[in-house]
């Protein structure tokens, strides 16, 4: 079964999608199920149940906006794609918090330096926003660039993952 639940945050409404199994299917700063759906790969789509709480994801995303930075790393997340975003989505799950990369460096990381465009579009199309973390990616000049939930968002979460006492 796939349940979801809207919860407020510092950063707005965050929406989350979760599978029977715990694993988040797409997730970001909405209050609106409409503006996730689209993103779950139709391989994963099913009957959705609103629910009040996703217990251990509902917890991690409290958790982190309280400054637990590291609290969504080990939630579970399942996307589908071809194999360069799933595995470019895996690599974003593994850069740290307050450590942004540029779209080259992510590029790089993702085994494909030349493959700039490609790693933008796996941010682009990552549907578990926070969870898999592609806020931490930057233009090259250091500007943000772009995030679907918008530009104040992305500001926000990377002043939050700087602050001082974050773990």
């Amino acid at each position: 079964m796939i349940t979801w639940s809207t919860t407020g945050t510092p950063a707005g409404p965050f929406t989350a999608v979760v599978d029977g199994d715990g694993a988040v299917l797409a997730s970001g700063w909405t209050d609106r199920l409409d503006a996730l759906l689209p993103q779950v790969s139709p391989a994963l789509r099913g009957d959705c149940t609103e629910v009040a709480d996703l217990g251990a994801v509902t917890r991690a995303v409290h958790a982190y906006h309280d400054g637990e930075i590291g609290a969504v790393d080990g939630v579970p997340v399942r996307q589908r794609s071809g194999a360069f975003l799933e595995h470019a989505w895996d690599v974003l799950r593994e850069v740290r918090a307050g450590e942004p990369v540029s779209y080259a460096e992510f590029a790089a990381l993702a085994g494909r330096p030349a493959a700039v465009r490609a790693a933008a579009s796996a941010c682009a199309r990552n549907a578990a926003a926070l969870f898999v973390p592609c806020h931490r990616v930057l233009r090259t000049d250091g500007s943000l660039g772009g995030f679907r939930w918008g530009l104040d968002v992305k500001r926000w979460l990377l002043a939050h993952e700087t602050r001082p006492g974050r773990e």
